[in-house]
Parts: structure tokens; C-alpha cells; sequence
């Protein structure tokens, strides 16, 4: 029954990049994720690694806070998104005077990890609705 959340904001992934790396990791058990993300090639997986870990962390004392038990082997990635953060705007010279514009974007990355009772939780009042309807 513990639900964890872990953000980093201004990052400086696009977050076209990181949406491809918390794809990978979306609905998976958090010891499952942290091993798909330690192997990826992309950039962005080592701070989504470190903002796993660091929501593991938070469900940790979560439940330490609450006198409730916790087996980390229990926790999923019920919920990863990417929203975009501030862009930096660079400009670079080109020919015949004129300036180019660059952007530098940067990503607002978001994991929330939740144990299965806690999701058929959650999960229940909403297919009660559904039925009645």
C-alpha cells in the first residue's frame, strides 16, 4: 500500500530522447527497470537510473514512516512521463551575417512507483464506474 514519486526538472535531455528510455521501463516491476536501464545506450538513461533509485529510496521511507512493510521486489513503475521544461535559446554565426537559432531543450521526468495492492486500489473505484454506466 505504498505509493512512491520521484521528479527531476530541468534536465538537459530533449524530451523526445527520454520519452524513448521511460518507454522501455513503464510498467515493469523498479529492480526489472533499474536493469534495463544500467544496459541502454541512451544518454537519458542514466538519470532516469538515478530518479528510479532515488523513488525506491522514497517508497523506502515511505513505508519505514508508516510502520508498514515493504518488499522492494513488490514495486512497479505504475506511472513515467516526460513533460517538456524550459528551452535555452543559443545562437550561432552563419554566413553572410546572419544568426541561427539553437535550441537547447531540457525535460521534466516523472516516476511513480506503486505496489500491485495499491494499483487494484486505486484501480477499483474506477472499474465500478464503468460497470455502472
Amino acid at each position: 500500500m505504498v505509493e512512491a514519486i520521484a521528479r527531476v526538472k530541468h534536465i538537459r535531455v530533449t524530451p523526445t530522447k527520454a520519452r524513448r528510455v521511460i518507454n522501455l521501463i513503464r510498467g515493469k516491476q523498479a529492480e526489472e527497470a533499474l536493469a534495463i536501464l544500467k544496459f541502454a545506450p541512451q544518454s537519458a538513461s542514466e538519470p532516469i537510473y538515478k530518479l528510479v533509485a532515488a523513488a525506491m529510496a522514497n517508497a523506502r521511507v515511505k513505508a519505514d514512516a508508516t510502520n508498514s512493510f515493504l518488499d522492494e521486489q513488490d514495486l512497479i513503475v505504475s506511472a513515467a512521463y516526460v513533460d517538456e521544461g524550459t528551452t535555452l535559446k543559443r545562437f550561432r554565426p552563419r554566413a553572410q551575417g546572419r544568426a541561427s537559432q539553437i535550441l537547447k531543450r531540457t525535460s521534466h521526468i516523472t516516476v511513480v512507483l506503486a505496489t500491485p495492492d495499491h494499483i487494484a486500489e486505486t484501480s477499483a473505484p474506477v472499474a465500478a464506474k464503468a460497470g455502472k454506466n
